[in-house]
């Protein structure tokens, strides 16, 4: 990516995310390319140390790279912070490496049935009726 930099993008819905940001302009509008964007939540134990969770923006998509309009922004704030920028680019090369290590089923990990099936077994070894 060209011209790219990281930061903290919050919507007009409430939603607040950090990502690796390109700006682009197209014919009468502009467009952000968020490069693996993540929400960060701080959190708290009882002993009261903070730390942070960090998690993809959309849970259930594979993709890498999303397109928002900048109408969607609320405002935008570049950062410098090292402290974000490890955390984040150590996320998105973790979630690469966890991705191409997909361990595939095969039936010497266990039983592979139906639930039917499993549920025939299973009435038929505790004698449920």
């Amino acid at each position: 990516m060209e011209d790219d930099f990281y930061a903290t993008i919050k919507f007009k819905n409430g939603e607040e995310i950090f990502a690796k940001v390109v700006y682009e302009e197209d014919e009468d509008r502009i467009l952000l390319l968020l490069d693996n964007p993540i929400t960060i939540d701080k959190i708290k134990n009882r002993g009261g140390v903070h730390g942070y969770k960090v998690e993809p923006w959309l849970r259930t998509t594979t993709e890498d790279l999303f397109v928002v309009n900048i109408e969607d922004v609320l405002t935008m704030s570049e950062t410098k912070d090292q402290q974000t920028i490890i955390m984040y680019e150590t996320f998105v090369q973790q979630n690469h490496s966890l991705d191409s290590n997909e361990i595939k089923l095969n039936r010497r990990m266990g039983y592979i049935s139906t639930i039917n099936e499993a549920k025939r077994s299973l009435e038929k070894i505790y004698k449920i009726k």
